[in-house]
């Protein structure tokens, strides 16, 4: 007969700091893809700015299959890859709008 192993589990933090970030290894990663899509079909009605969107789509798309497949790590680096590339995205897309709005009150007044 085999010994039973029993897993052990030590906490790394005090009590008094709190409990540890929620990352734990059955956590899957988000895809981001609906922000993708949101920032490539906003982004091709503001100057076409959804070409610059569309790596972030592809990332996401990425981080989706590798989901699917259970790659965890894979589906983590092509998920920070996209929100990155989704936040460039939205920052260039309120920052064309503010502009596109300065110019036209400059052009009225």
């Amino acid at each position: 007969m085999k010994p039973q192993r029993e897993e052990v589990s030590i906490p790394l933090y005090p009590p008094s700091r709190g409990q540890p970030p929620t990352t734990g290894p059955n956590e899957q990663p988000r895809d981001f893809f609906l922000w993708s899509l949101f920032n490539v079909l906003i982004g091709y009605g503001l100057a076409y700015l959804g070409c610059l969107c569309f790596p972030a789509l592809i990332f996401s798309i990425k981080a989706r299959d590798c989901k699917m497949l259970g790659d965890v790590e894979g589906a983590r680096k092509h998920s920070t890859r996209a929100k990155v590339l989704n936040i460039i995205c939205s920052v260039l897309m309120v920052v064309t709008v503010i502009v596109a709005i300065a110019v036209f009150v400059a052009v009225i007044t």
